[in-house]
């Protein structure tokens, strides 16, 4: 599967007192690459959670590698590193002109509306694998 891009402008409100985005960023960053990937592949969300289902991030290991800036055109670039029957690995990177400025590999799993872990559906996992 080819890897999914998500375009990203840095806006003021993204930015801290030195004019780089703010660390806890990066993840609002790839959190929205993620649901417009999920949502390219045909998976509805909102079905999900109607059935009971939801996407539940358990783990991100990231690196913060550079200093993006107000104004900056940046790319979130979203694959697949594996998916079993209960999880799901993305690596998930964001770049500025081809520069990896943060990377990501983020564990995503589904749960009941209750918490409850539950396996992914087999249509999910086909789609991202």
């Amino acid at each position: 599967m080819e890897p999914h891009e998500f375009a990203v402008t840095v806006f003021y409100e993204d930015t801290d007192m030195g004019g780089i985005v703010y660390h806890a960023n990066y993840l609002k960053f790839i959190e929205r690459a993620r649901s417009a990937w999920v949502r390219t592949l045909g998976v509805d969300q909102n079905a999900m959670r109607e059935a009971g289902i939801v996407f539940v991030v358990r783990r991100i290991e990231a690196d913060y590698l550079g200093a993006a800036r107000l104004d900056d055109e940046l790319l979130v670039r979203t694959e697949t590193q594996s998916v079993t029957a209960a999880r799901l690995v993305m690596r998930q990177e964001v770049l500025r002109a081809g520069e990896v400025l943060f990377r990501a590999e983020v564990t995503a799993v589904c749960a009941t509306l209750a918490g409850q872990p539950v396996r992914l559906p087999a249509e999910i996992r086909q789609k991202v694998h």
